[in-house]
């Protein structure tokens, strides 16, 4: 698997992950995306060792698009912070085969997690053990049969997106658990991580804003990266 480097500083790498890279080990044991940054920095820049780097966030496996790493501990500690304020703004492009109700607007949902099937539950109002989510909503284009939103998160839940679009009936492309007709050939969803704008909260900067160009697969090939 290709790894696009969108930008880097001294403190921070921002890479543009492809779908069916895992973000760190797990039980698969594959090569996943920690061990690519290790090897991508010591080489670079020819450092001794094993190189620091920090998790800061996470985007799940099969989806692609902009994910920032953490170079150095301070830069952790910080973007850590930040992220944890929700002092950013996350948006993610997704294609469906059926339109939501509006073209723009919100969904507003109560969210649970099944640590044994590792999927999480939508409902419209709470239950014990279920946590408030809410994402925003434009509906960009619509070709061939596929709807393209850009979508805002205005929390961050586990499968957020997943859940909150299939529990209106128009589940991500490709996305088989939580109700698409059919997988992908690559096993990808068409969910991407387009675009991330957060303080850098290491150096007085302007805000980072990083845009990652979808992958070159034949249905994101029907539409063109703003």
């Amino acid at each position: 698997m290709v790894v696009q480097v969108l930008w880097e500083d001294n403190h921070l790498l921002a890479i543009n992950k492809p779908a069916g890279m895992a973000v760190q080990g797990d039980q698969t044991g594959d090569f996943h995306l920690l061990e690519w940054a290790e090897r991508y920095i010591a080489e670079k820049y020819n450092k001794p060792g094993k190189a620091f780097v920090g998790l800061i966030h996470r985007i799940d496996r099969p989806v692609s698009g902009v994910l920032i790493l953490a170079k150095t501990s301070k830069a952790l500690t910080r973007m850590n912070e930040v992220f944890r304020n929700k002092s950013n703004t996350k948006i993610y492009h997704a294609l469906t085969t059926r339109a939501l109700p509006e073209e723009v607007g919100s969904l507003h949902h109560h969210l649970s997690k099944d640590g044994i099937t590792h999927r999480a539950h939508a409902y419209n109002s709470p239950r014990n053990n279920t946590k408030p989510a809410t994402l925003h909503f434009k509906l960009l284009s619509n070709y061939g049969g596929k709807f393209l939103y850009e979508i805002t998160l205005e929390s961050g839940r586990f499968h957020q997106i997943r859940v909150q679009l299939s529990k209106m009936g128009c589940p991500i492309l490709g996305d088989v658990k939580y109700g698409a007709a059919e997988p992908l050939p690559d096993k990808s969803i068409a969910l991407h991580s387009h675009r991330l704008i957060s303080p850098h909260a290491v150096t007085t900067q302007p805000a980072i804003d990083i845009i990652a160009p979808y992958p070159k697969t034949q249905w994101w090939g029907l539409f063109k990266t703003k």
